[in-house]
């Protein structure tokens, strides 16, 4: 694997790092909506990374590099937070609101560790390019 794969590797890293944390700030943000319905509450969100293996061909070289790839956002299925609240106004009819089930302690926490992983591609591209510099320098 050449320097350059690494930067296809840290870059769709940051990409990946970013979806999720569009989708914890979505989920934090949303923490507190309320529905009158289950099919009307938010659901937490989550992202599906996938390791994917691009091969490509050079002559008769072959060479593997590998990224990091979102294969969807899907919705969580932990259960929906229900409350006897018959005075608000978008209780049903039976006096009950819908809360989402979104634990803000989790995504916090989800947060966190996306954005760690964010700053470790960064400071990965930021070592290679590094590398590529001195190696340059060699050659003068």
């Amino acid at each position: 694997m050449g320097l350059y794969n690494i930067f296809n590797i840290a870059g769709s890293g940051m990409s990946a790092q970013s979806v999720r944390l569009n989708t914890t700030a979505s989920n934090i943000a949303n923490a507190d909506s309320v529905a009158s319905s289950v099919d009307k509450t938010y659901k937490a969100r989550h992202p599906v990374f996938e390791a994917e293996l691009a091969r490509a061909t050079n002559g008769q070289q072959q060479s593997e590099s590998y990224s990091v790839k979102v294969q969807g956002i899907v919705e969580s299925d932990k259960p929906l937070l229900k409350e006897y609240s018959p005075g608000h106004p978008l209780a049903d009819a039976d006096g009950y609101i819908y809360k989402p089930n979104v634990n803000v302690v989790e995504e916090m926490a989800d947060m966190i560790s996306a954005s760690q992983s964010y700053q470790m591609n960064v400071q990965v591209a930021d070592a290679t390019k590094s590398m590529l510099q001195q190696t340059l320098r060699l050659g003068q």
